[in-house]
């Protein structure tokens, strides 16, 4: 007879897929909110009399709310469980969009941003805190790995979606698409979700949440690995929020162009996170962060050097492939290392790892939305500080040789 490793070995192979395939829609609600609308960023403008800055800043005031939201939500999801906070938080997901769907002005679209990104978080963090509740070690890589194929090709493949939309409808269409998403995963979870966290396995209310926080903040692996998401993060965040810009209106790209173009760099993220997983099991996910950390410099570079050289789209491409190339196989690996040490407080390392994902891209959305979009500069020099700042946090903080095995 076969030994019980996981609490996921006691679901059924169907109730295994389905668990995981809402998990996948949740996580992937998130990255839908933020990058949806990129195509529409010029119409917006347009039609909301705002400017380029202004509508930029709407970007970046939907991943402070996310990041915000993360922070909150996953010590709460390691006390009370997590089926009922993803509920409350996709209804306040669908009720901001359908407002942002009748917004008046610009200022009031940015403030809502703010709060659909609140409503967005519960599924990014309580999906990847479901995922540990229910496995470690080499599964752990395994279905984190499925998880971040969603959260990566998400935002690259959500701006393609929201051109063809906005082929058959206004920007404000989007908002409403986005209301009906955030009812479904309502829908779904309230009847295909099981609770992952018992009460027996719940942190105790009075616990803290700041104590919490210092556990999983004290793990120096943690910190570095938190860093590298972070800053592969940055870069991904750099060309979703300027390439909408430098594709349409300086390389003079239609939306459905646009959106081609986007489909073309997803490859390297679903190319990156297929082989991560397989190269983690074999490898150990620190030596292949060792690889991908390096192809984000080199990718940075390559941007950097092919744009001054003046072939445009033509050296564009190639080098935000290597980019997506990178963050691909970056990702599950940083799931996995921020995880495996942290199995009783999963949602509280879940969010820290969500928040500084967010809180940096925050940040980096507001700075590049101050220079005005004629090349891929700006957007190449984040990429490159991210890269050498992934670098640096995996030699120095990681430190890959003290890095144990990975044991089921």
């Amino acid at each position: 007879m076969t030994a019980v490793t996981h609490p996921g070995d006691l679901l059924t192979r169907r109730r295994r897929v389905a668990t995981i395939v809402v998990l996948g829609l949740l996580t992937a609600l998130g990255p839908f909110t933020i990058d949806l609308y990129l195509p529409a960023f010029p119409v917006l403008a347009d039609d909301l009399g705002a400017t380029d800055g202004q509508v930029q800043l709407t970007l970046a005031a939907t991943t402070l709310g996310f990041a915000l939201g993360q922070l909150v939500l996953g010590p709460l999801s390691d006390r009370i469980g997590r089926r009922w906070p993803l509920v409350a938080t996709s209804t306040l997901h669908v009720l901001t969009s359908i407002a942002i769907a009748v917004a008046p002005n610009v200022e009031v679209l940015t403030v809502l941003r703010v709060l659909q990104g609140l409503g967005a978080a519960g599924g990014a963090v309580v999906a990847m805190a479901m995922v540990r509740d229910l496995f470690s070690g080499r599964s752990l890589v395994v279905y984190l790995s499925r998880l971040a194929l969603i959260m990566g090709l998400a935002p690259i493949l959500a701006p393609v979606i929201g051109s063809w939309l906005l082929e058959v409808t206004q920007w404000r269409g989007i908002f409403w698409v986005l209301a009906l998403y955030g009812a479904i995963v309502i829908l779904l979870v309230a009847t295909l979700l099981r609770e992952t966290l018992p009460p027996e396995r719940r942190l105790r209310m009075g616990s803290g949440t700041l104590g919490s926080y210092r556990r999983v903040l004290g793990d120096r692996r943690f910190v570095g690995v938190a860093i590298i998401g972070s800053a592969g993060f940055a870069g991904i965040f750099s060309y979703l929020s300027t390439s909408p810009l430098l594709l349409q209106e300086v390389y003079g790209l239609s939306a459905t162009e646009f959106g081609a173009v986007f489909a073309v760099c997803s490859v390297g993220v679903f190319i990156g996170v297929q082989t991560s997983s397989r190269l983690a099991t074999r490898f150990g996910p620190q030596w292949v962060l060792a690889w991908s950390t390096a192809g984000m410099v080199v990718a940075a570079i390559l941007m950097l050097v092919l744009d001054r050289s003046g072939l445009g789209l033509a050296g564009f491409i190639p080098a935000m492939v290597t980019f997506t190339l990178s963050f691909g196989l970056t990702m599950p690996c940083v799931q996995v290392l921020a995880l495996v040490e942290h199995g009783s407080e999963a949602g509280t390392a879940a969010s820290l790892i969500g928040a500084s994902n967010m809180l940096l891209a925050s940040i980096v959305g507001g700075v590049i939305g101050n220079f005005a979009v004629h090349d891929a500069v700006p957007m190449g020099a984040v990429m490159l500080g991210g890269g050498l700042l992934a670098t640096l946090s995996l030699w120095l903080l990681v430190r890959p040789r003290t890095v144990p095995a990975l044991v089921d």
